[in-house]
């Protein structure tokens, strides 16, 4: 048997990246024994089993880890109550590395392996991420990057995967790079990193388009509890399975579907393409709903939490002191975000019909212009001293030119 400093074990998607990493480990980094760990956070069950395949066919001692329920109640509902968004999308790739590195750093404690490899390149976020996982939870791990300390490209890949019979479904032709968990879909690569270049129907999988999607709009409520969804219309299920469900509700109306560039941590702008309908569906029955059981001021100071938190989830600083700070006020004001939501989707549009709340400040007898129980006239001495400062200013600012 080999001995643990013999031993790599390789966080592995199953994808181009992480496979040519398995030659690459015993051809130019003189590893033994190649252990493979496929964490499973939602990604279709073909591309988890084909891992498993190609893993058996390249030799590696293979691990997959059922994570999904872990990933929807501890990662994207955490994303929900901080009303988690970068630049203007649902993060799903991002938040899901903190908990593949998590489990990596589990199987490696595990095996008694301390050399860890992984298939990000050096442009991109994921190599922060992952790394910065994994050595939260073991600070004595060796980590090797092959794709960014060899500078490798692409296409570099494809010919090297060729040559060493490993398996891939990528072409010089069609590269799309696809990542994808229960909270969203990522696919970039190819011709799609051109700011310009018009998506072929071909990426998506999840959405349909608009001119594809149902004709009659689908209503739906959802549930919440303590800030995140317990159920919709009516119906409990597991974190993972409403997650699924509200994936194909909102997929079939269009919903989801992101263009956006993106500033990556490096100060790199790229384009990406993400499909969320799940995510955004949430997303926005969830800001509903704060936005009538919270007050001004926590709403207000939410946003700033909200913006501080994502960036850090963003980066993959899931054990970052400063983010269970930032949580400690979240989760307070979860505490009353409980209630139901009313959303209509329709040809990739989704819309707020109606929120109630047992804790919702509102009060229909104060609010209506038929009602006498606020006194309208109470206002008056109010409204005439509002703005006094910016309006002595401006007199102070007329008196003074005339004196000069």
């Amino acid at each position: 048997m080999a001995q643990a400093q013999d031993k790599v074990l390789l966080v592995y998607s199953g994808g181009l990246d992480t496979s040519v990493c398995i030659p690459l480990m015993r051809q130019e980094y003189g590893y033994k024994e190649v252990v493979t760990v496929t964490v499973d956070v939602g990604q279709p069950q073909a591309d988890i089993d084909q891992a498993a395949e190609k893993a058996k066919i390249l030799g590696t001692e293979h691990y997959t880890v059922d994570a999904k329920e872990e990933f929807t109640k501890e990662y994207c509902w955490a994303a929900v109550r901080a009303n988690g968004d970068y630049q203007g999308y649902p993060m799903s790739t991002s938040i899901a590395r903190p908990i593949i590195a998590a489990k990596a750093a589990e199987m490696g404690k595990k095996l008694g392996v301390k050399a860890f490899a992984h298939g990000c390149t050096g442009k991109g976020n994921d190599q922060f991420r992952i790394e910065f996982g994994i050595r939260s939870q073991m600070p004595e791990a060796i980590i090797h990057a092959p794709v960014r300390e060899r500078n490798m490209t692409r296409s570099w890949e494809i010919e090297y995967a060729k040559k060493n019979n490993v398996p891939i479904q990528q072409s010089l032709e069609k590269i799309w790079s696809i990542d994808e968990n229960l909270w969203g879909r990522s696919i970039e690569g190819g011709r799609l990193e051109e700011p310009d270049f018009a998506p072929p129907e071909e990426i998506f999988q999840w959405t349909k388009s608009v001119e594809k999607a149902n004709d009659k709009a689908t209503e739906i409520s959802v549930q919440f509890k303590d800030g995140v969804p317990v159920s919709i219309n009516g119906k409990a299920q597991t974190p993972a399975q409403l997650v699924l469900t509200m994936n194909k509700l909102a997929g079939d109306n269009g919903v989801g579907r992101i263009d956006i560039m993106e500033d990556r941590m490096m100060g790199l702008k790229v384009r990406e393409n993400y499909e969320c309908p799940g995510a955004t569906v949430f997303l926005k029955a969830h800001k509903a709903l704060e936005n009538l059981v919270l007050t001004r001021d926590e709403i207000r100071f939410k946003a700033i939490v909200d913006q501080e938190w994502s960036k850090l989830a963003y980066e993959g600083l899931w054990w970052d002191p400063f983010k269970t700070d930032l949580e400690a006020f979240i989760n307070a004001t979860q505490t009353r975000v409980h209630g139901e939501v009313l959303m209509k989707l329709y040809k990739g549009t989704c819309t707020v019909v109606g929120r109630k709340s047992h804790w919702a400040l509102y009060s229909e007898d104060l609010a209506s212009f038929d009602s006498t129980t606020f006194d309208q006239r109470e206002s008056t001495g109010a409204v005439k001293n509002f703005g006094m400062q910016p309006r002595m200013f401006y007199s102070l600012l007329e008196k003074n030119r005339k004196n000069l």
